[in-house]
């Protein structure tokens, strides 16, 4: 078995957060500039096995998605021609900042640490895996 990788990809950046092997455990992996992401799967991707890849969606509360979407589907066509092995799965990404915050706030991190866009963004990947894995478990 190999890992699944979740991505939630942002206007400037993207979080990363990755299972172990046995896809049991959603852990937050880093935070990559959307220049650099290609390069950063690919040197994953040679160092681990990988079967799935999760990319959020970003829907609002009235159910349209938002702009950056147009990003997402040039990036997961751009994913497709490149890894054309790994399976794409689309996952609902709403309130996953906010939970994110909520949850750093409660961890203990002092303000600065919790404001810090790049580690929102690691852990709102984290928990969007962690909700894919949970959904295929029912």
């Amino acid at each position: 078995m190999g890992q699944i990788l979740a991505i939630d990809y942002g206007k400037a950046r993207c979080g990363i957060a990755a299972t172990d092997d046995m896809q049991i455990i959603a852990s937050g992996l880093d935070t990559v500039e959307n220049r650099s992401l290609m390069e950063f799967l690919k040197k994953y991707f040679s160092e681990n096995k990988v079967n799935d890849v999760v990319i959020g969606l970003p829907i609002d509360l009235k159910g349209n998605v938002s702009e950056v979407e147009t990003d997402i589907l040039k990036f997961i066509e751009e994913f497709k021609k490149e890894f054309s092995d790994i399976a794409v799965h689309r996952f609902d990404e709403r309130f996953t900042s906010k939970m994110a915050s909520f949850f750093i706030s409660q961890s203990g991190k002092n303000k600065k640490k919790r404001q810090e866009k790049g580690l929102i963004d690691k852990v709102s990947a984290t928990i969007i895996l962690q909700n894919f894995l949970e959904q295929r478990l029912r």
